[in-house]
C-alpha cells in the first residue's frame, strides 16, 4: 500500500491562504508609511517673542507630537526648517509656544513646501 503526501486538502490550502494573507496585511503599515507624503516648513520669527518649542499634529486633532525644537529656540529674526515632515492627510497643523506660554497654530498643505512667517500682528491663544 503506498500513501501519497501530494494529495490535495482543501483545509491545508484555506489556512496557507489565511497565512499568506495575515503576513500581507501585517506587512501593509510598513508600506503605506514607507510612501507617505512628506512636506518642508519652514517656520520664520519676524516678531518680537522667542519660540521655544514647535510642534505637528494631524489638522483635524490636537493630539501634538513632541518638540521639534529639542532643547533649541527660534529667537526673534530667526527661522527654523522642518524637512520630511510626514503627512498621513492632505495637511498638517503646526504650534509654536512662545517664552510666555502662548501658542500660535497654522495648517499647512503637504503637496508644497511652506514657509510660515510669525509676526507681532499673530494673535496667539494664551488660555485666557
Amino acid at each position: 500500500m503506498r500513501i501519497s503526501l501530494l494529495k490535495w486538502n482543501p483545509l491545508l490550502t484555506s489556512l496557507a491562504v489565511m497565512v499568506i494573507f495575515a503576513g500581507i496585511m501585517a506587512c501593509a503599515p510598513l508600506i503605506s508609511r514607507a510612501y507617505a507624503p512628506t512636506t518642508a516648513v519652514t517656520i520664520v520669527n519676524n516678531s518680537t517673542s522667542e519660540i521655544r518649542h514647535v510642534y505637528l499634529s494631524p489638522a483635524d486633532q490636537d493630539n501634538w507630537g513632541p518638540d521639534q525644537l529639542v532643547n533649541s529656540v527660534i529667537p526673534s529674526g530667526g527661522s527654523f526648517a522642518l524637512s520630511d515632515v510626514a503627512c498621513s492627510a492632505s495637511s498638517i497643523k503646526v504650534i509654536t509656544e512662545d517664552q510666555s506660554g502662548c501658542f500660535l497654530y497654522k495648517v499647512v498643505t503637504c503637496s508644497e513646501a511652506t514657509t510660515w512667517t510669525i509676526t507681532n500682528e499673530a494673535t496667539p491663544d494664551c488660555g485666557h
